[in-house]
């Protein structure tokens, strides 16, 4: 969060979105190995991830070497966003965004942000099983929509030399072949459940990203034409209304799912921030709040459950009344128990009356808003795990088209809920979740929060 929008004039820079006809086709990887042949060859690369996303971003900051900050026209907003680009656009060489989904999947979608704001589309294309109907799907990205531009399209696992000249015969006039990668099951990146393993949780990235780099057919690098990027409108400098608090924020192989922006956020108020790991710390570092992010509690159960030095540091912190956001996995670690896939339930902090189960089935995703005191905060979920507290919610969020969604449940000044929240949406809101002096109206007390049997929280 920049503390006012400074710039008055639009800026210049070479800018690609990568997307595909659907998931699964390459994305993360062909732009990673851009940035990094990018990177290498001397230039300065920023890359996005557009839509809400923890994991992609991860691998993409590694491989440019720079923070991926997410863009999403619902949960960012079209003029923070267009503040970000223009942002990049004055010092980078060469601007990469990651698509989400397939190129129109969404609302918004990957092609919403590409045209409004005229990024040119890169289409990575899953070549491995097809021959002249890669160029119909290549017309059809083309042709479906007249506000997006494809520019060049670039063909995964491709398994010979004559089958990438099939794939480069097929395609229609007007849209750049930028050659194959070949099907090298070396080039993948690890997977679970939720998506591609957390960077540092892969030992060999570094030396991934080289390979799929060094893959990268000649010329793939090239820069694109220059995009203008409009300046954004001035916005008025943040109250800094955490100023002088400091918020412990957890962050290990359990806890890591943090937007760069939201710890921008936070700063901007005025909040300083330290980092702990509740898979490590046998005690939280002096502070006036925390923040339990989304992560991988049920992958770290048993040693989560050992660390008894630092639940009792944090029920400590919850019975003196000091904020606690709690969202999705850090959720889960505040509940009584928790229940890891096929797996008997395992203790945890018992802040929160309840217990949770992994399902094998995506249990709810999606952007959501919610509207607490101060404003209106924006964000996702994203969870494969179900709850039963006995809690009755304080709110619940609801999606762009009004759908119900995410309860928010609080104990004291400890908040909690599935939704990841995008702070910078809603400052004032975000500020009062970690204010010391706040007050919350219908918050039941930690002493009275426990006991009562549980009732299935909504979904």
């Amino acid at each position: 969060m920049s503390p006012c929008g400074p710039a008055t004039e639009s800026a210049q820079c070479p800018a690609l979105l990568v997307s595909a006809p659907a998931s699964g086709q390459g994305k993360t990887l062909v732009t990673a190995a851009l940035a990094r042949r990018h990177r290498r060859a001397g230039r300065r690369v920023r890359v996005f991830k557009c839509g809400p996303d923890f994991l992609d971003p991860m691998i993409l900051e590694r491989a440019s070497g720079a923070p991926v900050h997410q863009l999403d026209l619902f949960m960012v907003g079209e003029e923070e966003c267009r503040r970000l680009l223009h942002e990049a656009a004055q010092d980078a060489d060469v601007i990469l965004v990651e698509g989400v989904m397939g190129l129109f999947d969404g609302d918004p979608s990957a092609a919403d942000l590409a045209a409004r704001f005229g990024l040119p589309v890169l289409a990575v294309l899953d070549g491995s099983a097809m021959a002249q109907t890669f160029g119909a799907l290549v017309l059809g990205l083309a042709r479906y929509r007249s506000d997006t531009r494809l520019l060049g399209v670039l063909a995964n696992r491709v398994g010979s030399a004559r089958h990438g000249e099939m794939l480069e015969e097929s395609l229609p006039e007007g849209i750049a072949w930028l050659g194959a990668l070949a099907r090298d099951p070396d080039l993948a990146f690890p997977e679970r459940h939720l998506g591609l393993l957390q960077a540092d949780e892969i030992a060999d990235l570094d030396a991934r990203l080289d390979r799929a780099a060094a893959s990268l057919p000649d010329g793939a690098d090239w820069l694109p034409e220059a995009v203008t990027f409009s300046a954004p409108a001035r916005r008025p400098v943040p109250a800094r209304s955490l100023e002088g608090h400091t918020i412990a924020v957890a962050r290990d192989a359990a806890f890591g799912f943090i937007y760069p922006a939201n710890i921008a956020c936070l700063e901007a108020l005025g909040a300083r921030i330290v980092y702990f790991s509740p898979l490590e710390d046998t005690a939280l570092p002096a502070c006036d709040a925390v923040w339990l992010p989304g992560g991988y509690p049920e992958l770290h159960a048993q040693r989560l459950s050992a660390n008894t030095p630092l639940i009792t540091d944090l029920q400590s912190h919850h019975r003196a009344g000091k904020p606690i956001l709690a969202e999705c996995g850090g959720m889960l670690f505040c509940l009584e128990t928790l229940a890891p896939r096929e797996s008997a339930s395992v203790p945890m902090a018992g802040l929160l009356p309840g217990h949770a189960a992994l399902q094998p089935r995506l249990a709810a995703l999606g952007l959501q808003e919610v509207a607490l005191e101060g404003g209106s905060l924006r964000g996702h979920t994203f969870h494969y795990s179900t709850m039963e507290t006995s809690l009755s919610p304080i709110a619940q969020s609801r999606s762009p088209r009004g759908r119900a969604g995410e309860d928010v449940f609080a104990s004291g000044r400890l908040t909690a809920t599935y939704m990841h929240l995008y702070f910078a949406s809603a400052p004032d809101a975000t500020a009062l979740l970690f204010q010391k002096s706040a007050t919350r109206a219908g918050a039941e007390s930690p002493a009275d929060s426990t006991g009562r049997t549980p009732q299935p929280a909504r979904a």
